[in-house]
């Protein structure tokens, strides 16, 4: 039987051919890089108001817990839910609830900017000789300036939606804190 001299000097040859392009695909294939934990939680900040104020005859509880994302130094977005129950003693007494949305700049670190879109349900009822009551939705779009110092912020804001119909004032004192 004859040996195939060629086939003996090629078999090393295609082997390490065969190798090469084995190694050149796989090099050619997806790379995996370890996932990188998410910064979203780190730009991530909760706050709100709370509010108590009672007296001969009135309550007044606000409470409005919040949270913002600061995509940079400069701007934040933010949401926010509010409740607040208010009763004068036989005269009467209101329930308001509801979501708002506020961005937040700051074009120093001392000053910041706000605009915030509040909606309200407002439930009010007056108690003794008229038994009056009213059900709506108000809504709000508040532009606010205030002096910040760390994490709090002091300000004016102003109701440019404000309705006379409901007897508020159009402006709104606030106090901000974020940590």
């Amino acid at each position: 039987m004859k040996k195939n001299h060629n086939l003996t000097l090629f078999r090393p040859l295609l082997v390490l051919l065969f190798l090469f392009f084995l190694n050149f695909i796989s090099a050619q294939g997806p790379t995996y890089t370890a996932k990188q934990p998410s910064n979203f939680w780190k730009n991530v900040q909760f706050g709100g108001g709370i509010g108590l104020n009672f007296s001969s005859g009135y309550t007044d509880i606000f409470l409005a817990p919040s949270a913002i994302y600061n995509f940079n130094p400069t701007v934040a977005l933010g949401a926010g839910l509010n409740l607040n129950y208010v009763s004068s003693n036989n005269y009467y007494s209101s329930v308001v609830y509801g979501i708002s949305t506020i961005v937040l700049i700051n074009p120093i670190p001392e000053i910041q900017f706000s605009v915030g879109l509040n909606e309200s349900r407002v439930n009010y009822q007056e108690e003794g000789f008229s038994n009056y009551s009213e059900d709506y939705w108000d809504t709000s779009l508040i532009l606010g300036a205030g002096y910040r110092t760390g994490n709090v912020t002091i300000g004016i804001g102003y109701n440019v939606l404000q309705n006379d119909r409901y007897d508020t004032e159009p402006f709104v004192p606030f106090v901000r804190a974020y940590f």
